[in-house]
């Protein structure tokens, strides 16, 4: 059997293998405050499908994960009504690495540090397929959004709004 191509391992591919997961993996060339428009050109993908992992807090400072649409931006007033509570609103770049271990522009929500609730966006999980952060800069997995709930304890919001 020929061998895959394979990439480093990652916390957040050893997390997917270990539950499981099957995944395709997509590097690219990163590009420092890209975001999900050069991921997605660079992977030939609808920004649509590519989903930002963003580490939050709430009014009472507990780190929480949001999970978005690449295209679109959070309603933290929404979200904070949503999740019941007074704001949210994104962590500081130390203190979001601090919680998920992982470095701004590489964060993926599994195999975080810190478990942290975790929502995404609902409209996601009505994809066929998702490109998500690896676990690193210009790495991206794609997977089946199901997996997601296969693995993560999601919660669904509505809280996108069009960038």
């Amino acid at each position: 059997m020929a061998k895959k191509e394979h990439f480093s391992e990652t916390p957040a591919t050893q997390f997917l293998r270990k539950q499981g997961i099957s995944f395709s993996e997509h590097p690219y060339q990163y590009e420092e405050h890209g975001g999900t428009t050069v991921s997605a050109r660079e992977l030939g993908v609808d920004e649509h499908a590519v989903v930002k992992t963003l580490v939050m807090q709430d009014d009472a400072s507990k780190p929480l994960i949001v999970l978005m649409h690449g295209d679109r931006k959070v309603s933290t007033k929404n979200l904070a009504r949503q999740i019941g509570c007074k704001s949210v609103e994104p962590c500081k770049p130390e203190a979001a690495h601090r919680h998920s271990g992982y470095l701004v522009g590489g964060t993926s929500p599994f195999g975080t540090k810190k478990t942290m609730p975790i929502y995404i966006e609902q409209s996601i999980l009505a994809l066929d397929r998702i490109y998500i952060n690896g676990g690193r800069r210009g790495y991206l997995v794609g997977l089946a959004p199901e997996a997601l709930i296969a693995v993560l304890p999601i919660k669904t919001v509505n809280c996108a709004i069009e960038e």
